[in-house]
């Protein structure tokens, strides 16, 4: 199967300090893939590259076969490429309606004129695009807070809207920077069933850059691991959980010869698998088929 998305050998500096270096990926259409690695590793940076934030000092990036380098933000979320970033970046004084509504800009084909007048065409248009975003405020199941300025909704919720405002582009790919990031348990639990199934019941392929390990390995078709700009593993959960090297370079090993950090979700073995549902025949991710499948166990910290 060709890949959706090809990163080919992309590096990326910043003055004196070499950000991410020769990186490539193949992302195939459907998959989840997560990024991982320490802070400062290169994550946002690289999702910054695919995105048109930044453009790489060099290397490639290919969508569905089309040299999308150079291209500007813009121009890629026209090709179906949404995203939602680490810091909350809505509009706090406006609604979770016109948060959302903001999101289809790139679908909106009126004209200023006809956008003026507003009868016809431009009312026609407004119509439908309000219709596909009032069924993702439903599938966000906040549609009691559709006219609730986002300023005013707790954290959790904010993290919400803002997914719902990239699914607004109804996007081919969806880069998600942290998406449970400062987000407690019940929060994790949502959010990783709307990844789910925005990837199973969608169709969206996914790069996810996430801390908690207990979703990634068990959401992910597959991992890789960037450390100090470099990628350094790339594989199945159960490869990069064993893989030395990412034991060694993502959770470190104190003085005494024990781990720390991150210790037990990436270098222990998966606990006793609890009951999933069903998968298609030939499904290739072992992931949760249901809700408290989700495994989202402490992060650790050093010396804890």
């Amino acid at each position: 199967m060709s890949a959706l998305l090809e990163v080919r050998e992309v590096s990326k500096a910043f003055g004196g300090v070499q950000a991410v270096t020769r990186v490539s990926l193949d992302v195939p259409p459907g998959d989840i893939l997560s990024v991982i690695g320490p802070n400062g590793a290169g994550k946002t940076t690289l999702l910054n590259m695919i995105s048109g934030f930044y453009h790489p000092d060099t290397g490639r990036i290919t969508l569905e076969g089309e040299d999308v380098t150079r291209l500007s933000p813009s121009h890629i979320a026209q090709r179906g490429v949404a995203r939602t970033f680490q810091n909350i970046a809505l509009f706090k004084g406006m609604t979770v309606l016109d948060n959302l509504m903001l999101g289809r800009h790139v679908r909106m084909r009126s004209g200023v004129l006809a956008s003026f007048v507003y009868w016809g065409l431009a009312q026609r248009e407004e119509v439908a695009h309000r219709k596909r975003v009032e069924d993702i405020i439903d599938f966000l199941g906040i549609t009691h807070l559709r006219r609730v300025p986002t300023g005013a909704l707790p954290y959790g919720l904010q993290k919400r809207v803002e997914l719902g405002r990239a699914l607004a582009l109804d996007p081919k790919l969806l880069l998600l920077d942290e998406p449970m990031g400062g987000c407690n348990h019940e929060e994790k639990e949502d959010m990783a069933r709307f990844i789910l199934d925005v990837n199973e019941e969608w169709g969206a392929t996914i790069i996810l850059i996430e801390h908690d390990m207990g979703v990634v390995m068990d959401i992910s078709d597959r991992v890789a691991v960037l450390d100090m700009g470099q990628k350094i593993a790339e594989g199945t959960p159960d490869e990069v959980r064993a893989n030395p090297e990412v034991i060694r370079a993502y959770l470190g090993e104190a003085k005494n010869g024990g781990r720390r950090g991150l210790s037990r979700d990436v270098a222990q073995a998966r606990p006793a698998e609890r009951p999933r549902a069903a998968r298609p025949p030939g499904h290739a991710r072992e992931g949760p088929g249901d809700l408290a499948d989700v495994h989202v166990g402490p992060v650790l910290r050093a010396g804890a």
